[in-house]
């Protein structure tokens, strides 16, 4: 069983900046996609970004590009969530999940969910 667990969400002004953070137990996390995925309130949820098992490519939603960063530390089994210029419409629950296989947006490519984390951005 993978647990994967999110932390770094919190208050900040627009124009500020978060780091998020996702801890994944399990021996093979460098094998797989991670993601980023949030979810407004009344919305669906939606892709942020994702990151091969290597760390080597990269995905944004056309919403974040320029702004936010996915990376990995293998060693730590840790996936983050760089996040500058934040707007309002940010404003999201953000969860990580690690993808079945290939890289995806889709939510059912992805087998295992964090219980997410709180970003607000006020204007």
């Amino acid at each position: 069983q993978v647990q994967l667990v999110e932390s770094g969400g919190g208050l900040v002004q627009a124009g500020g900046s978060l780091r998020l953070s996702c801890a994944a137990s399990g021996r093979t996390f460098s094998s797989y996609v991670m993601g980023w995925f949030r979810q407004a309130p009344g919305k669906e949820r939606e892709f942020v970004a994702a990151i091969s098992g290597n760390g080597g490519s990269t995905y944004y939603a056309d919403s974040v590009k320029g702004r936010f960063t996915i990376s990995r530390d293998n060693a730590k089994n840790t996936v983050y969530l760089q996040m500058n210029s934040l707007k309002p419409e940010d404003t999201a629950v953000y969860y990580c999940a690690r993808a079945r296989g290939y890289y995806s947006t889709r939510l059912n490519a992805y087998d295992y969910w964090g219980q997410g984390t709180q970003v607000t951005v006020s204007s």
